[in-house]
């Protein structure tokens, strides 16, 4: 039995690498000072990035921020205002979406209703007027890959919401494309499906070595999956790097209050300093930092006025140490207890492990984490502990 199993993983391998081997070719995608104005909107404005081949990247930032709208410009669908879009070393502005080989799965699948599962697929394939024989082989080949051989015959009104959502890529992957475009594909899926395919996919992209860039505004679903995070806010890149980056070295005020749930406490404060000693300061806490990182501060900011970020697992609900404060709400969450403490008119996101004993009106002292600190000007927003 054991080598039967060893024989058939083998056997996986070999047919996924053959199935690489005929999907698309290497290609990067890099954008250009690339704007989309709709006139005195700027839905995306002066936007650079540069994507590597086979990287999996994701869109994201609130509504409204132009994520769609660029992941439209580089479809095609959209024409720039300004800027260029390169394919490689080709600018592809004025290159028909049809003609940019690309896969595209939309937020509502957009299968028809009265076509099989297998018509659905080869659909594109019958505009380029593939031959029938070729057709059927290479929606045999991406249905076994997603799993949904055995669907074939089946309407769309037969299928779930997770096999509708393997058709819609099944139907981009058919075509052999260079680039995979997805327009938040997970979004009308129930939690524990969302879930699911979200391994499943971040796996197949893997397999398949596609470079794919992915629209979501859920930042779990970005964070999870993609190698590399573009967050946008009002038409502009405010960071672009990896989860890891986002999250533990937030560029800018917008990047360390989106990221992150729960997100981390921001909290206004001026610097102090007494002759070595510096200090953090407002009406209702003090935190003493390191003279390195007060003189750092001095010589990066404009004046005085800071904002001090804090994430809620980087605070110690500490019984001998610390500054009193009131529970005011405890969540329990399962593994961690989401504690919101009283600080005066300041609130505190606090995580800590159960069991949590404390009662809602009680007195905690919260500690901080001095190295855990982020440090940003209250006027730039910008970060003032990076480089």
């Amino acid at each position: 039995m054991h080598k039967v199993n060893v024989k058939y993983n083998f056997l996986v391998k070999v047919r996924d690498k053959n199935i690489i081997r005929r999907l698309g070719k290497k290609m990067e995608v890099r954008l250009k000072n690339l704007s989309k104005h709709f006139g005195k909107v700027k839905a995306v404005n002066n936007f650079n990035l540069e994507i590597n081949d086979g990287e999996f990247v994701a869109l994201l930032g609130p509504s409204g921020c132009g994520k769609t709208t660029t992941l439209l410009m580089i479809a095609g669908i959209y024409k720039p205002t300004t800027g260029d879009i390169y394919f490689g070393e080709k600018i592809v502005n004025e290159v028909l979406p049809k003609d940019r080989k690309i896969g595209m799965v939309f937020q509502s699948y957009a299968l028809y209703p009265h076509m099989t599962v297998l018509d659905n697929i080869v659909f594109p394939l019958k505009l380029q007027k593939t031959p029938r024989d070729e057709r059927e082989r290479r929606a045999n080949e991406v249905a076994e890959l997603v799993q949904i051989e055995e669907l074939l015959d089946r309407k769309p009104a037969q299928l779930s919401g997770g096999q509708q959502q393997r058709v819609a890529l099944c139907r981009a992957l058919v075509k052999k494309p260079d680039i995979l475009l997805l327009d938040e594909p997970l979004s009308n899926l129930d939690a524990k499906l969302r879930t699911l395919m979200r391994a499943e996919l971040k796996r197949l992209q893997k397999r398949l070595g596609i470079t794919t860039i992915f629209v979501t505004h859920d930042q779990v679903e970005a964070m999870t999956m993609s190698d590399k995070i573009a967050l946008l806010q009002l038409g502009e890149l405010q960071q672009y790097s990896s989860s890891d980056e986002l999250y533990n070295r937030p560029e800018n005020l917008f990047v360390a209050g989106f990221i992150g749930s729960p997100p981390m406490n921001l909290i206004d404060v001026f610097l102090e300093q007494a002759e070595e000693q510096f200090l953090l300061k407002n009406e209702y806490i003090t935190v003493d930092i390191p003279s390195k990182i007060g003189k750092l501060i001095q010589s990066r900011s404009q004046d005085n006025e800071i904002v001090l970020g804090i994430r809620p697992e980087d605070i110690k609900i500490d019984h001998k140490k610390g500054k009193e404060a009131e529970v005011y709400v405890i969540e329990p969450m399962g593994m961690q207890v989401l504690v919101t403490a009283k600080l005066g008119n300041l609130q505190i996101k606090v995580l800590t492990a159960p069991p949590f004993i404390k009662k809602m009106g009680e007195n905690v002292k919260l500690h901080f984490n001095t190295n855990k600190i982020h440090l940003f000007d209250k006027n730039t927003e910008r970060s003032l502990l990076l480089n």
